[in-house]
């Protein structure tokens, strides 16, 4: 006798119903090689639509295109933190290059992060930015996370005191904890802390963004291969639409960069679509969204 449950009749309408709505966005796509609007899914555009060019699409050597709403779309900067990026900083005491003109470094994604922030400043598009920091008494710090942060310091990780006067590594109020001044969260923009690699578990993103009505995400900053995949997986298994500034990331070794910005586009884009700064500012412009 056979264990494997049968399902009810009553979810055939549901899946159908739905089947339909990707039959028909699959047709538009082959006609016009864009991730449309969905008004069904969505509602009606409250901004203005938005067209950004995405490489390697579905397949590598392709291109294809983003449609967003600019009043539904966030540009999310993940961790631009001194401990990440700066002097005396989590990455700098490891021992990696925080050279800017390096490709691929943590420092490198500053200047097209600015560059897209000024922009994006000028429109209706949300600004959210997070930063890893763990309570002053260590609380939400795993044992085997700062066990081997200290091990990687040669004996300095997270909560110890920085030489120097840099306050303690990775502790929430600390001189290195916080955002670096060059992209510095204005009035208005949305700080989300979180305690881990990821967010959704260790802080309230997914709730955050929904109360703002996000439903796409340009997403950048630092580390590639750590916090922005972590968080680009669970944005593309929450339903948001995420496309990955890929000038706009740094990690703290090359190849691991390089690695996970092609993973983004493995599959015809598996956990996203991939771009570019200057593809985002002209797609912005274009769109008539600079105020």
């Amino acid at each position: 006798m056979s264990n494997i449950r049968k399902y009810e009749p009553f979810y055939n309408k549901g899946r159908e119903k739905k089947l339909a709505k990707v039959e028909e966005a699959y047709k538009r796509f082959l006609e016009t090689k864009t991730f449309e609007w969905q008004p069904w899914l969505y509602g009606n555009p409250i901004g203005k639509l938005i067209t950004v060019e995405v490489e390697d699409c579905p397949r590598f050597g392709e291109t294809a295109y983003m449609e967003m709403d600019s009043a539904r779309t966030a540009l999310m900067v993940v961790d631009m933190q001194t401990d990440f990026c700066g002097k005396g900083g989590y990455v700098d005491i490891m021992g990696y290059s925080l050279d800017p003109n390096e490709p691929g470094t943590t420092a490198n994604a500053i200047a097209p992060i600015k560059k897209v922030l000024d922009c994006v400043r000028k429109t209706d598009i949300s600004v959210v930015h997070t930063r890893e920091g763990h309570e002053p008494d260590l609380s939400d710090a795993p044992f085997n996370k700062v066990l081997r942060s200290k091990i990687i310091g040669n004996g300095i990780g997270i909560g110890d005191v920085i030489p120097g006067g840099g306050g303690r590594l990775l502790v929430r109020g600390e001189p290195t904890w916080d955002i670096i001044p060059e992209l510095y969260p204005q009035d208005g923009e949305t700080v989300i802390d979180k305690a881990g690699k990821g967010a959704f578990l260790t802080s309230a993103m997914d709730l955050v963004l929904k109360s703002m009505g996000v439903t796409h995400i340009i997403l950048c900053g630092i580390i590639t291969d750590v916090c922005v995949h972590s968080i680009l997986r669970e944005l593309n298994d929450c339903g948001y639409w995420v496309t990955l500034m890929k000038d706009g990331v740094g990690s703290s070794d090359y190849n691991n960069h390089m690695a996970a910005i092609k993973s983004v586009k493995m599959q015809g884009g598996v956990f996203g679509n991939v771009t570019d700064s200057d593809h985002i500012i002209a797609a912005i412009e274009a769109a008539g969204l600079v105020k």
